[in-house]
Order: C-alpha cells, then structure tokens, then sequence
C-alpha cells in the first residue's frame, strides 16, 4: 500500500491494483489542499493501474482534473451503488469507459484470486448523497479502506474475515464551529466537543474491527489562503478540529493504541497476513515536529494557484436574485419535506466586490419563493462574498455543500437548533437529487421502528431517529439525556425531543423492574 495523500492509496496486489480517491488540485473554491503536499509524487506511474475506486463526489476525493490528466482511462472503475448516476456519469465525461457496477455489501471476485466488497451509504446526509467504503481480499490479506464514511456498524466487513488494516478518518471535514458568529471562547468550547467526539468516534471503530494495523487518512486538508490559515492546527487551540496524523498516534496511545501506521505521500507499507514492513521518503515525527514551516513554504508555493482562482469567480453579468430565483423556485415548489424540515426563510447576505455594500436574498421554505429580504426574523443566516454566488450560479453547481459550505469562505448564525433539512436542501439544487431526497424521507419517515434496547434505567427504540444508528453500541445515558455517539445527536428521554436539531423525536419509557 502506496500512501498518495489524504484518503487516496494505492494498493497493488498480484493480481491488480487498485487506486483509490487521487486527490491533488485545490478543492472548495480554493480553500483545502492535501497535507501534506503530494503534488510531486510521479503520478505518472501512480496513475497507470488496472482499478480506480473513488469513494464519492466530494472534491477532496474526487478531482476532476487530476483523473483526467494522471489516471489511466484503462482501469476499470469500481463504481459504488448509489441511488443516482452522477458519480458515474461524471467519470465517463473524464474518458472512464470500464465500469465494475458493485452490488452494496456484496463480494465481488475479480481476474487472478482478487476478492473486493464495496458498502454504499445512501442517505441525503451521507457525503454529497453517498459515500462508500472499500473492502480487498488478496491471498488472505485483508484490508478496509473506510475513508470517512460512517456505517452504523463494520460487522458486515468482520464477517469476511479478520481485516489486517483498517484504514478510517480521524480529523475534522465540516464548517463548524469555525465559521459560525459566537463568541471566541464558545467557538472553542463546541470544536473541543467536535474533536473529542471525532477521536471517541474513531475509537469505537477501530475497537469494533479490532484489525491488526490502523492507518489514520482521510484529512486534515490544510488551508492556505491568508484568510483561513487560522484553521491549521498550528496553534495550540484545543478547539481546533482539524488534528493531524501525529496527533492521531498521540491521542490514539492514551487510550492503550499500538497498531496505528502513518502514510506519507510517498510511504510504503508492505502487509502480510502475519507482518508489515512500512518505508517513509522522510522521517514522521520530524517533519511533523517542522508542520508550521512545511505550510509556510507550501503556502508560498501555492500562492499563485490561489490568486488564480479568485480571479474566476466574478460574474458581474449575473442577475443572481434573478437566477436563484429561476433555479430554486421550481425545487421548492416540489418539495415536501425538504421544506417542511426547514420550517422557515434562510437568509443570504451577499457582500460587495469593495466589500461596502450588502445585498439580502431570503429562500424562504414556507412561502416557496427566493426574494429580497423583508426584515423578517430568521433561524439561519448566511454571509459570503457575492463572487461566490456568482459563480455558483456560472457552473450551474448543484451542491452547494460540496462547493461554498465546505469551503468556509462564509459566516453564519443560527437560532435554535442545528437543522439538518437546510443543508441537505443546499445539497439537492437538481431534479434527480432532489426527488431523491424527498422519496429517502418520505420512506424514512413512514419506517415504524419496534424494535427496543435497555440503556440505564431507560427503554428506548434500538435505532436512532437521525440515521438509524444501533443505539445498542452507540448508545450512552448520562441523566435524562442519550447520546448516540456516532454523529453526537442528544436526545431528551422523559419527552423524546432531540437536543441536537429539528424533529427525530426518540421513542422512550423509563424500564420497569
């Protein structure tokens, strides 16, 4: 196993190889980059490989331009089962023609003894509607290439067998809290809670698989614009969720962890079933030890593709109240409970080219329509750089998560809860993904879960309201209020009312002796 930087490896087998999510160009309007840098590897040759596995569409897995240019158009692609054809359509306009159409959970036996296995999550929530993990079986060696998908168990992949490396995300991929408008001290106080909850997270997966070797991937990007380079992890902030893999290996030793193996790009781990023998192009600890003065350098380096960026993004010929309006309208038209999740108007605040003047653009859920502002009150409000949206609307973009959210070039504030339905409404700006959504809701919404689990002195539905996680394992009582650990939603057990965000209400009794 070839490290190539961030998710993306390379595994060879004798009989095939497989590479999986190259990621290298700059992803969500310029703001994440691959740490460390792996832009000089000779992919060339890294490219030259019987199989390509791309996990999901998200950009810091998929890149567009580096597959075009770098992957051979002969390796036949190992394509997850998801519920709309984006992601293969996409490949196929990169020159992709071969396509292994996986069936979910199933075994699949490839040419010379390679055995593979990919498990689709299809959710509205997962990843940009999807995300996939990849298992491979070669000559009784085991491997789980989990990136940062979140299954709500790995016993389907415990069951093949005993896995030797498990690789899996440890570090932070969202927004928040960074961007959020709160008080410095409340910022840090929430991204503690996330960065605990990301390593508690990991522990429960690695403590379920229990493989011999564990390999921390799948971030943290680095940010080299001037204007987010205060969400490295350089500073000493305890809040900060975007830990690196020597944290990892730090934290990952006071919970009793000795099987964890970095990968640089460039690394090479050779597994067998009973060893593993791993290469570095240079020493982990110091250059981890030299991390502010490696993105100092590449932040020089990388400059110029930055400043090429922003200049792409103004459109001053787009009407964009005029062009949302076209373009959003007719989606909420036909949304249901998309809509109904949302519950209220979502405000755009629109910033100026000099930065002087604001525009406001109310999507507004209950009255289906995007207009101006009118001064009334909202739950969640948005702020970025009008350019943004302007080029949004340019590449007729469809997810908006994948795209500005991601990028943390914005603000935000909310009142209330987190609400789930505004960002997974953000997320499906096509008819496909859309109906998709609304028939995933709808679908959840009428499931009659009976089956229950004892936690404490609490009886409660084994599956959790959000994505039906097996409370049984995620599951924690503290007092009155349940944890589910595996996207840290809380729930209220005497009335039921989730803590975390709007609706999934949990099915609750205090047990009887």
């Amino acid at each position: 196993m070839t490290g190539t930087g961030h998710a993306s490896m390379r595994i060879d087998t004798g009989a095939g190889s497989i590479l999986c999510d190259p990621w290298v160009n700059p992803a969500y309007f310029a703001s994440w980059f691959p740490f460390p840098d792996n832009s000089l590897l000779d992919w060339e040759t890294l490219g030259d490989v019987d199989y390509l596995y791309v996990s999901h569409l998200h950009r810091d897995h998929f890149d567009a331009e580096h597959l075009k240019r770098f992957i051979s158009k002969k390796a036949t692609v190992l394509l997850p089962e998801y519920p709309t054809s984006q992601l293969e359509d996409e490949l196929r306009d990169l020159g992709f023609t071969s396509f292994l159409k996986t069936k979910s959970n199933e075994v699949h036996e490839l040419d010379g003894g390679l055995k593979v296995m990919i498990q689709a999550l299809i959710s509205p929530t997962d990843g940009p509607i999807g995300d996939s993990s990849l298992w491979v079986e070669y000559d009784g060696v085991r491997v789980l290439n989990q990136n940062d998908a979140r299954p709500t168990d790995l016993s389907v992949f415990a069951e093949l067998g005993h896995v030797h490396a498990h690789m899996l995300q440890f570090s932070g991929a969202i927004w928040y809290p960074m961007v959020y408008e709160l008080p410095q001290a409340a910022k840090t106080a929430f991204g503690k809670q996330k960065r605990d909850r990301q390593f508690d997270r990991t522990w429960r997966y690695i403590d379920d698989l229990k493989a011999d070797h564990v390999f921390p991937i799948a971030g943290p990007p680095c940010f080299l614009d001037d204007e987010l380079w205060q969400f490295n992890d350089i500073f000493g902030d305890e809040g900060n969720i975007f830990p690196d893999q020597s944290v990892f290996m730090s934290e990952y030793a006071k919970v009793g962890g000795t099987n964890g193996v970095v990968l640089l790009p460039g690394s090479v781990s050779e597994l067998t079933t009973d060893s593993i023998d791993t290469t570095h192009p240079t020493d982990v600890d110091e250059f981890f030890a030299n991390k502010k003065a490696h993105l100092e350098e590449m932040r020089e380096r990388k400059a110029p593709i930055i400043a090429a960026e922003k200049a792409s993004w103004r459109h001053p010929e787009i009407d964009v109240l005029g062009e949302l309006k076209k373009r959003i309208e007719p989606l909420l038209e036909e949304s249901i409970y998309l809509a109904k999740g949302v519950g209220g108007p979502v405000r755009f605040d629109l910033v100026s080219y000099d930065g002087d003047a604001v525009e406001s653009i109310v999507v507004d859920f209950p009255g289906k329509q995007v207009r101006p502002y009118a001064d009334e009150k909202v739950r969640y409000r948005f702020r970025t750089q009008r350019e943004l949206i302007e080029h949004l609307i340019f590449i007729d973009e469809g997810d908006w998560v994948n795209s500005l959210f991601l990028s943390c070039r914005f603000t935000a504030a909310r009142i209330g809860q987190y609400n789930e339905f505004v960002y997974a409404f953000f997320k499906c700006l096509s008819e496909e993904r859309l109906q998709y959504a609304e028939g995933w809701y709808d679908e959840h919404e009428k499931s009659v879960e009976s089956e229950d689990t004892q936690l404490g002195d609490w009886t409660v539905q084994r599956r959790c309201p959000h994505l039906k996680a097996d409370l049984s394992r995620f599951g924690i009582v503290d007092g009155n209020v349940l944890t589910c650990q595996l996207h840290g939603w809380k729930f209220d057990l005497p009335t039921g009312r989730c803590l975390t965000s709007v609706g999934h209400k949990i099915r609750a009794e205090k047990a009887t002796s």
